[in-house]
């Protein structure tokens, strides 16, 4: 993996380690607000986002900008969210730690929204992407026990 810095909040930086040295990983914090955003010509990767401050944002927002996702997984060491789309009506799937027979829904802590973009700034509900991407806010319980890093692998199916 590679590193890069890049800014966060009141601590400098963080460390992001990614895969590819094509990925674009950015992170941004405004008003206890983290957005991580992704960009992978390539689109399958991976990423690691280890904070250098005390804690975590209270809000922590993944942005993908991919044509579609066939999978995306997220872990904070302890815990794994993963999320696919479907290419076909834009379903939705959300499952935790492997279990992809037992699906969450929003009532679960573990409960992660995926919204679709465009370019636009405006909902859609079509794939593959144009020039918008996926969105997500970290559920609270991913990161409340404070993990020291939090990783990224992607699937755009759209390559």
């Amino acid at each position: 993996m590679t590193s890069c810095r890049t800014a966060y909040g009141d601590d400098p930086t963080v460390k992001i380690r990614k895969k590819r040295d094509d990925d674009k990983v950015e992170v941004t914090v405004e008003n206890g607000k983290a957005i991580i955003s992704v960009q992978s010509p390539f689109g399958i990767s991976q990423a690691a986002i280890e904070r250098r401050g005390n804690q975590w944002p209270s809000t922590v927002m993944l942005r993908f900008h991919l044509k579609g996702l066939e999978n995306l997984r997220v872990t904070n060491g302890k815990d794994t969210l993963e999320t696919a789309v479907s290419s076909q009506g834009a379903k939705v799937w959300l499952w935790k730690d492997g279990k992809a027979d037992s699906l969450l829904d929003s009532k679960h802590p573990y409960w992660m929204e995926t919204r679709m973009v465009g370019q636009d700034g405006k909902s859609v509900k079509m794939v593959p992407l144009k020039a918008g991407y996926f969105e997500m806010q970290l559920p609270k319980a991913l990161i409340e026990h404070n993990p020291k890093s939090i990783t990224l692998n992607w699937i755009d199916f759209y390559r």
